[in-house]
């Protein structure tokens, strides 16, 4: 690893433990969204999401997260009006919630970070439009992941590809660095202007999330001092890959491996690239 302006950039070997890191979380994603069915707790989804886990050698990059106290859990998982941060429980998912599945796993103290939404049951009109955009927000920032461009390229693609979809990007939660800590330089909102910020350089590693809101953009924490929810009590959702900077082109870290993963590869991978699907195949993950 070497460092430019207080930024980590990895070698091609610290790629790859990121890159096995990154293929373990979409495993532990993609355990959580199998059991992410009308009945279900949050609780038994981070349950799935922690096996994948122990079972694979990784340590929970969540739990223990330093904040108001220790975050208590392997993953964030946030229910229609939440938008990150949320504590699994005994909540009961019910037909028609969304769900976002946030997880973070560490390999040979590296982090990789991703998150999806998915909806449970049959699905409203507005959330499903939200879920398209918010998903397609994230391949339009991928898009801008090009060495030579600045952070802010990202920024301003993600925000004005949200607003034409009338929805709002979040202001107070960014996109980030990520590598041997879950929080690294360079900072990336979701909103902004191009040709601002820090330039890309390869090696830099971005944990890429865009978090919209369906209604205003304000947000408020509740009193368990972690879950964000929007404001006005409208539905939100969000996205995550961790993305590498590279000179052929940015590199999503955060994938199932074809060749290991076959068929929930195919699966994952088509409804979370955005391409190896068309839409109505990709939606058909969501019911």
């Amino acid at each position: 690893m070497t460092t430019h302006n207080g930024i980590n950039l990895k070698s091609r070997r610290e790629l790859e433990i990121m890159e096995e890191a990154g293929r373990i979380n979409a495993r532990a994603l993609l355990a959580a969204l199998k059991v992410a069915h009308p009945g279900a707790t949050t609780a038994d989804l981070d349950a799935a999401a922690e096996q994948v886990l122990r079972e694979s050698g990784a340590k929970p990059a969540f739990r223990g997260y330093p904040g108001a106290y220790p975050f208590p859990a392997v993953t964030t998982i946030s229910v229609n009006d939440e938008l990150v941060h949320g504590i699994p429980g005994k909540r009961i998912l019910r037909d028609g919630d969304i769900v976002s599945i946030d997880c973070g796993s560490i390999i040979e103290g590296y982090v990789a970070d991703s998150a999806l939404t998915v909806g449970v049951g049959e699905i409203s009109e507005v959330a499903q439009a939200l879920l398209s955009a918010t998903m397609d927000a994230l391949f339009v920032g991928i898009s801008q992941m090009k060495v030579g461009n600045k952070t802010g390229d990202i920024s301003a693609a993600i925000q004005e590809f949200v607003e034409s979809q009338q929805f709002n990007v979040v202001r107070e939660y960014t996109g980030h660095g990520v590598g041997r800590k879950m929080h690294e330089n360079p900072q990336v909102p979701n909103y902004g202007i191009a040709g601002r910020g820090v330039e890309l350089r390869p090696g830099m590693t971005i944990a890429l999330e865009p978090m919209v809101l369906a209604g205003a953009k304000e947000t408020r924490v509740a009193q368990d001092q972690w879950t964000v929810s929007s404001a006005d009590g409208e539905l939100t959702a969000q996205f995550e890959h961790t993305i590498a900077i590279t000179d052929a082109g940015p590199r999503i870290l955060t994938l199932l491996d074809p060749e290991l993963d076959a068929q929930d590869a195919f699966r994952y991978n088509g409804y979370f690239v955005g391409q190896a699907e068309p839409m109505e195949k990709k939606r058909s993950m969501q019911s």
